[in-house]
């Protein structure tokens, strides 16, 4: 796990802030369990250390470096040492009867042993342009995994803030549930007292006993929810179970809303700017147009040079040890002048799959637009919602106390209460939904727009116009938090 330990640890090295310091967290990059109370802050350290999508991630980073390794050898000269050793039949060498000649070989004088060592370096001088657009290629390449491990630690920090609230907002489900059973719980107890004193019918104990066992599986349910919840929470962050196999932390934390100051138009700037997946789509059409240089060097001749030395056995003696040696120097070409029209062919798949390049680069601004527009209109709907709720909330508490009142007092019915007692209950958890809808939204929004992370940005994209003025950055105003 070394080695992968230390890929991870050189992560912030090779891209700058790409964890912020807010989510700085511990571990060594293996599976850990983690105990105790877990922030959203850690939560996202963790996950950035060990979840799987991030390390095949920087393993296809590693795997791009040896390919750019691979085809930058062709441009080097190439070192071999070749040795052969043969030996033949006398009669292969013209051989017969050496009549009387008193030679221990054939007639010739050839020794039918030979052998000989030679070094020899060969280096490309001309390709048609096939090695320098390999090379873009590999660049290209490399770049598009910088930019696909980018798109995936944002999708990744999205994931952990959206499991993180969906825990909280479960754990708060239960908080309600558990409060509406003790309502009820206790509205049940008064009308057992009170049909004991015979100042109520039985029917009033039986709705009472019907509207607490109908709470219990919604509890029940809430509870089962939750504990889901971490399950899930730990399968992003790769955190090991326990040893009777539950997640083993506690997450802490608050559904606040904070105000996110943001237009459609300006959101949807910053997405086309900056989404990593946007620029891998780019990069793909750069990469396909020197593809299409490398298919054109098939018309063109190569030219190759090569210079080396040799040792061998000198084939007039009898001797093994007997050498010669010396060296060579020399030129070779290539020219297809008719290939069966193999390179034309793979002249017009090059080109088809520049055009699909860019199809699929023009559906992906499409994409990307759409999932803009989807979270930036979740997040109003959902901070429409909570002031909805909010309000709602209050008049359901209102109303709850009032039907209560009036029980008490005679002027009201049993029915009245068990009613606005559902009411809210309904009304206090459609806030809590609310609330977590609107944090998953927002950590979605900061997703399609690129803004959860701030990079070190290095590649020059072609394809948005340089004096296009730039989106300002998203920006928190004061913090102005309200709590559940």
């Amino acid at each position: 796990m070394k080695p992968l330990r230390l890929l991870v640890a050189a992560l912030a090295a090779a891209l700058p802030a790409l964890i912020p310091s807010s989510f700085a967290g511990g571990g060594t990059g293996a599976h850990q369990t983690t105990t105790g109370d877990l922030t959203l802050d850690r939560a996202v350290g963790i996950a950035l250390q060990q979840n799987p999508a991030i390390l095949k991630a920087l393993q296809q980073i590693q795997l791009n470096r040896g390919q750019i390794i691979e085809v930058r050898a062709q441009t080097l000269p190439q070192v071999a040492v070749n040795s052969r050793y043969d030996q033949r039949d006398k009669a292969l060498l013209g051989g017969g009867s050496n009549q009387g000649q008193g030679l221990t070989g054939d007639v010739t004088g050839r020794n039918p042993r030979s052998w000989e060592v030679s070094i020899q370096a060969t280096q490309v001088l001309y390709s048609g342009g096939q090695i320098r657009a390999a090379m873009n290629i590999a660049k290209f390449t490399n770049d598009s995994s910088y930019f696909s491990l980018r798109d995936t630690v944002d999708s990744t920090i999205a994931t952990v803030r959206q499991n993180f609230y969906t825990v909280l907002l479960n754990r708060e489900l239960i908080k309600v549930q558990e409060e509406s059973v003790k309502l009820l719980g206790s509205q049940l107890k008064d009308q057992q007292n009170r049909f004991e004193a015979g100042t109520v019918p039985r029917f009033n104990v039986l709705q009472a006993e019907v509207a607490l066992s109908n709470q219990q599986p919604i509890l029940i349910n809430a509870r089962g929810n939750y504990y889901l919840a971490l399950v899930q929470l730990a399968k992003t962050l790769s955190l090991d179970p326990g040893a009777d196999g539950r997640p083993t932390f506690n997450a802490v934390g608050e559904l606040t809303v904070s105000e996110r100051n943001y237009g459609l138009k300006n959101s949807l700037d910053l997405a086309l700017e900056q989404r990593p997946f946007l620029k891998v789509q780019r990069l793909a059409i750069l990469s396909q147009k020197e593809q299409v240089k490398v298919a054109l060097a098939g018309y063109q001749p190569k030219f190759y040079a090569n210079a080396g030395g040799l040792v061998r056995s000198n084939t007039l003696s009898n001797q093994l040890d007997d050498t010669v040696n010396g060296w060579f120097f020399g030129f070779t070409s290539q020219w297809n002048i008719f290939d069966g029209l193999a390179t034309s062919g793979a002249v017009k798949v090059a080109r088809a799959s520049l055009e699909q390049a860019k199809i699929n680069y023009d559906d992906s601004v499409q994409q990307v637009a759409l999932e803009v527009q989807q979270a930036y209109v979740k997040l109003q709907t959902a901070r429409a919602t909570i002031r909805s709720g909010q309000k709602t909330v209050e008049q359901a508490d209102e109303a709850l106390r009032l039907a209560g009142e009036r029980l008490a007092a005679g002027a009201g019915t049993q029915l009245d209460v068990l009613n606005a007692q559902v009411q809210l209950t309904t009304a206090r958890s459609t806030e809590l939904q609310a609330r977590a809808d609107y944090n998953i939204a927002l950590a979605d929004y900061d997703r399609v727009t690129a803004t959860a992370t701030k990079y070190a940005e290095t590649f020059a994209d072609p394809l948005v116009q340089r004096n296009a003025p730039k989106a300002p950055a998203l920006k928190d105003p004061p913090a102005k938090k309200k709590k559940p």
